[in-house]
């Protein structure tokens, strides 16, 4: 079996700046640039958490935006708070979960503010931008690169993310998680994330409902 964990938590928000300014005052935990989606009319900051990080996304060009699945499920779910919205798992054999799944890998790339390109393989991810909203997977080329190592000057000390709390079909979601042993928690409702705890050496932060 590949080893799977949870590598972030998405939120679309209007504005990157205001939401990282909200971030960093009610929860303590500060942003750092991302890079923008090519081709798909986003753009993100990245919240370092370790081995796992969560993901501030906003549209930048609707035009573009509009005929990406991505952009156009980012235009469908941002919103002015903080609310998560989409959960992101790593592996290290997207090639396997592909098969799983009968899905084709995506690869993706973006531009750091310092040049380094980062890029990965998504499997799952038109499903989750679609209707059915489920968890979808990652392989990084790069693990040095991770955005979770990056350095960020929060306020608090956090040691990753505790929990997420997903909504929908149970049986849907666990045979895509395929029982990894993934702090993931499903209750009863419309699928999506309702919330994301994140464990820090004081309390814990919970974002969503």
């Amino acid at each position: 079996m590949t080893a799977i964990a949870i590598d972030h938590v998405v939120m679309v928000v209007d504005d990157l700046d205001e939401a990282s300014d909200r971030l960093y005052r009610v929860h303590g935990l500060a942003s750092i640039a991302g890079g923008r989606h090519a081709g798909h009319g986003t753009a993100n900051r990245i919240v370092p958490l370790g081995e796992s990080y969560l993901e501030l996304m906003s549209v930048i060009d609707g035009d573009e935006a509009a005929v990406s699945p991505m952009g156009r499920w980012a235009l469908a779910v941002r919103s002015p708070g903080l609310v998560p919205a989409a959960l992101c798992l790593r592996t290290d054999d997207a090639d396997n979960e592909a098969a799983r799944l009968g899905l084709e890998p995506t690869a993706m790339s973006r531009t750091r503010p310092d040049g380094i390109v980062l890029s990965w393989r998504l499997v799952g991810a038109d499903e989750m931008f679609g209707n059915r909203r489920l968890p979808f997977y990652i392989q990084w080329d790069d693990m040095a690169l991770h955005p979770g190592r990056s350095i960020a000057h929060h306020r608090v000390n956090p040691l990753g993310i505790e929990e997420v709390v997903l909504s929908g079909d149970m049986a849907s979601i666990r045979r895509r998680i395929r029982g990894a042993d993934v702090p993931v928690t499903v209750v009863p409702g419309l699928p999506g994330v309702r919330s994301v705890t994140i464990r820090t050496h004081g309390e814990s932060i919970v974002i969503g409902q």
